[in-house]
Formats: structure tokens, C-alpha cells, sequence
């Protein structure tokens, strides 16, 4: 399979991002690889799935407080903190 250019890339990953909700852990670790392959950011995305099992956020425990949005990942209950600006 030929490896795809970086606009290709940023496009896929665009489009995988829309539709979120229906996917797999294992097709979000695909997308977060070819983002590291191609050196492509992620930033707000990285944002709609759990850090540590890769699962999509949905019906998760949002906590805000001091600044800190709190995430609790609904799968494996891994707290996933970001400071707010």
C-alpha cells in the first residue's frame, strides 16, 4: 500500500474525526498513527477520545474546576485533564 501525502493524510483525518462516535479504539490508534507518521498535529481532536484506551468520549463524566475540565472515560474510568485558556 503506497503511504499517502500530507495534505491526503490531513484529509483522512479530517473526514475520520466527523463521524467519531462509530468508531473503534483500534481505528483511532490507525488515524493517531498515520497523524504521528506524517507529523500532523491533532489538537482539538486528541480532545474527543480517551488517552488511555483510545475509545471515543460518549456519556462521560465532565468535571470543571480551578481552571481544569476533568474527563471521566466511561470505558476504563481514566480521568483525562486539560487546563482551560
Amino acid at each position: 500500500m503506497k503511504k499517502p501525502s500530507k495534505s491526503e493524510a490531513e484529509k483522512q483525518i479530517k473526514e475520520f474525526f466527523e463521524d467519531i462516535k462509530n468508531k473503534s479504539s483500534k481505528e483511532v490508534k490507525k488515524i493517531k498513527k498515520l497523524a504521528m507518521s506524517e507529523s500532523i498535529p491533532l489538537k482539538k481532536f486528541r480532545k474527543t477520545f480517551c488517552k488511555k484506551c483510545l475509545v471515543p468520549f460518549e456519556n462521560s463524566k465532565i468535571r470543571i474546576k480551578n481552571g481544569i475540565k476533568v474527563v471521566t472515560c466511561s470505558e476504563c474510568g481514566y480521568e483525562n485533564r486539560w487546563e482551560i485558556k
